[in-house]
């Protein structure tokens, strides 16, 4: 584990118990008895890092109000925050790219940019692929290492979930309408981590909060996924971190989130976890993948 997921397993305990305490006034936030206020975010596990430590360092400005962050996935987020359940839904999708959740009485606060990286066994003899390389690879069409220079060994892919962001976010900037090949699935960055750290010729991808060095990286067309290059968009494979709120956010919720984007959270906590300030980003990217640069009129 690194130290995001050491810290979010030791909130999670006082988390979960906190849930429980929470759903019912979840709209405007929960006063307890001993006078702590408390709102729920739940949902993507890319953007969960930052959320957590965001709610942190606004707990320590704020002493009887808690962030109570879950994960969960992006699906669960969208889908909590429109059915009310929580004060805000985490996101690496656009509210209008699931089929199943109403956009139009959700408000979205992109708080972040973040780059999802291939990965693979440290002792995969591979250091760049392309973009259609990577389709390729994860539809199944390629099969072993030798087919794209490196050792003659079977690709194992491990898949995220359906229903996580973050493999809709690399299902968009990378297959391209290509289905994925039928293959092991995991909810949990760490665990796919760890089994890509594990196994053999395995291949799967992270967001860039998540990497550490018991993976390995790839370049993508041979340009390395660092936060220059995500900023100007020479790294293709990124998304943007949406904190939705059901209609305009008020009380906690919205001094919450205007924390959020502040110098101090978006120059220091958000640099620290290797997310992208979303000032920061020289390129915008719409719900249909579309990508443009941003004017600075528009900042």
């Amino acid at each position: 584990m690194n130290d995001i997921e050491v810290r979010i397993l030791k909130k999670r305990v006082v988390a979960l118990f906190v849930l429980l305490f929470s759903a019912v006034f979840v709209l405007t936030g929960c006063k307890g008895s001993n006078g702590q206020e408390t709102i729920t975010a739940v949902g993507s596990s890319a953007a969960q890092p930052l959320v957590e430590l965001a709610g942190e360092e606004f707990t320590k400005d704020n002493p009887n109000q808690y962030v109570n962050v879950q994960g969960g996935g992006t699906g669960t987020g969208l889908s909590q925050i429109q059915q009310g359940a929580v004060n805000i839904g985490n996101s690496d999708l656009y509210a209008e790219q699931k089929s199943d959740i109403d956009s139009s009485k959700l408000v979205d606060h992109r708080i972040c940019a973040v780059g999802m990286v291939p990965i693979t066994n440290k002792d995969v003899k591979v250091d760049s692929l392309t973009i259609k390389q990577l389709r390729q690879i994860f539809s199944g069409e390629i099969t072993n290492w030798k087919q794209v220079g490196g050792q003659d060994l079977g690709i194992t892919i491990i898949n995220r979930a359906d229903g996580s962001g973050t493999r809709s976010s690399f299902e968009n900037d990378v297959m391209n309408g290509t289905p994925f090949a039928r293959s092991q699935e995991q909810d949990s960055s760490g665990m796919v981590r760890q089994i890509v750290d594990n196994t053999a010729g395995s291949i799967s991808y992270l967001a860039m909060p998540y990497l550490n060095d018991s993976v390995k990286t790839l370049e993508v067309d041979h340009i390395a996924p660092t936060i220059k290059n995500i900023e100007t968009n020479k790294w293709k494979i990124w998304s943007y971190e949406h904190l939705y709120t059901n209609g305009k956010a008020t009380g906690m919720t919205k001094d919450f989130l205007n924390y959020i984007m502040t110098d101090h959270v978006q120059k220091n906590v958000v640099q620290k976890l290797r997310y992208v300030p979303i000032n920061d980003m020289q390129y915008d990217k719409d719900a249909k993948g579309n990508v443009t640069p941003v004017s600075q009129e528009g900042r």
